[in-house]
């Protein structure tokens, strides 16, 4: 498994890139086979350490975590517990994913855009004001799962909305936490 471990504003020394190493890589073999890559991120939020972790998976699913505390070690391991809880939940359908799926999960290009929240920078441009002005574009991939993968691809990323492509009819769904707790699910093809 490929390690990125970096610091914002701090310096990550040898012995915590190893300690990392060594506990983060233990917690996903444990649960997920085939990692391919991880990135660690560490930051300071007043006096407080933040760690955030994402796990990619051969399979094309992604794991996401997030510690803090007073310590650096601490943080990571606050973010560490939460990554092997969340792996050790889906610790079936991680595994059972590889039997049933003969290739990775496939990704498709989509565009994302950056929309100015405020409406009056609207109306300046726009003598009608009912054309957002579009700040920054970027790309992103959409993967094609089922349904039951794409809500585990949720509750793994910790994001409160995926869109994926449906494997059973190529649509564009969407899943989403809603706030009484229970996921959501928007499926906008045509029912005749």
């Amino acid at each position: 498994m490929r390690y990125q471990i970096s610091g914002k504003q701090i310096d990550i020394g040898d012995a915590l890139s190893t300690h990392v190493k060594t506990e983060l890589g233990a917690t996903v073999d444990k649960y997920a086979q085939r990692p391919t890559d991880a990135t660690v991120v560490f930051s300071k939020d007043a006096y407080n350490f933040l760690c955030e972790s994402v796990v990619h998976l051969s399979t094309g699913l992604t794991a996401q975590a997030r510690g803090q505390a007073v310590d650096i070690y601490a943080a990571f391991e606050a973010c560490r517990e939460k990554m092997d809880k969340q792996l050790r939940r889906y610790k079936r359908r991680l595994k059972d994913h590889h039997k049933e799926r003969s290739e990775p999960v496939e990704f498709s290009a989509a565009g994302t855009y950056v929309l100015a929240g405020d409406e009056d920078e609207w109306e300046a441009a726009d003598g009608d004001g009912l054309q957002p002005i579009i700040i920054a574009e970027m790309e992103t991939r959409v993967p094609t799962l089922s349904v039951g993968d794409a809500v585990m691809q949720l509750e793994l990323s910790g994001h409160p909305l995926l869109v994926f492509r449906n494997e059973k009819h190529g649509g564009v769904n969407v899943v989403h936490r809603r706030d009484d707790g229970n996921v959501g699910w928007i499926d906008p093809r045509n029912l005749k």
